[in-house]
C-alpha cells in the first residue's frame, strides 16, 4: 500500500492570489482545516486554519507569565492575550482579509510522492520533526496528483489490519 493506493484524488486548492477573506470562509463551510496553493498545476504552498487564526491573535498582543512558586524552576507559561476584543477582532479582519494567500501560506512544503509506502507516510504525518495534518501527494514536477491526510492513513492502516481493501 502506497500514496496512490489511499491519496484524495479530488483536492481542494486554493491560489497564491486568492483573498485571506475568501480562503477563511471556504474553510469554514470545509470539513478539514487547510488547502494546498497551487499554481499552474504545482503546489507552491500550503495555507491552513493556523496560518490563518495568527493574523487575528498576533504574539505582539500576548503577554507570558510565568505560574508558580519562587525560584520558577518548574514554572508553567501561561499566556493572556490583553487585547483580543471585537474592536480589535473588527481592526485584524478589515486590515488583513484583502491580503493574498501568498502572504500568509508556508512555501516549505511537506510532500509526499505517488509511491511513497506506509512508513514513509507515517514519519511525515507523524513524526517529531513536524506537526502536519495532510500530505500533498505530488508528482517529479510537483505537479498536484492527490492529499493524504492523517486520518486517510489511520483508516488505511485500519482497513488492511483488518484484511479489507484500502479505502478509495
Amino acid at each position: 500500500m502506497n500514496a496512490r493506493d489511499i491519496m484524495t484524488r479530488d483536492v481542494e486548492t486554493v491560489s497564491p492570489g486568492d483573498d485571506v477573506g475568501e480562503v477563511l470562509g471556504r474553510l469554514a463551510r470545509a470539513d478539514f482545516n487547510g488547502f494546498p496553493v497551487t499554481e499552474d498545476g504545482l503546489v507552491v504552498g500550503i495555507v491552513t486554519q493556523g496560518d490563518l487564526v495568527d493574523l487575528f491573535q498576533p504574539s505582539d498582543r500576548t503577554l507570558w507569565i510565568p505560574v508558580g512558586f519562587p525560584p520558577f524552576l518548574e514554572s508553567l507559561t501561561y499566556a493572556v492575550d490583553l487585547s483580543w476584543d471585537e474592536l480589535d477582532f473588527g481592526i485584524d479582519l478589515a486590515r488583513n482579509v484583502g491580503r493574498p494567500v501568498e502572504d500568509v501560506m508556508t512555501t516549505d512544503v511537506v510532500t509526499a510522492g505517488p509511491n511513497a509506502d506506509v512508513d514513509e507516510l507515517l514519519e511525515l504525518l507523524a513524526g517529531d520533526e513536524r506537526d502536519i495534518n495532510r500530505l500533498p501527494v505530488v508528482d517529479e514536477a510537483d505537479a498536484l496528483l492527490g492529499i493524504v491526510a492523517r486520518e486517510d492513513l489511520l483508516r488505511a492502516i485500519r482497513a488492511e489490519r483488518l484484511g479489507a481493501d484500502a479505502p478509495e
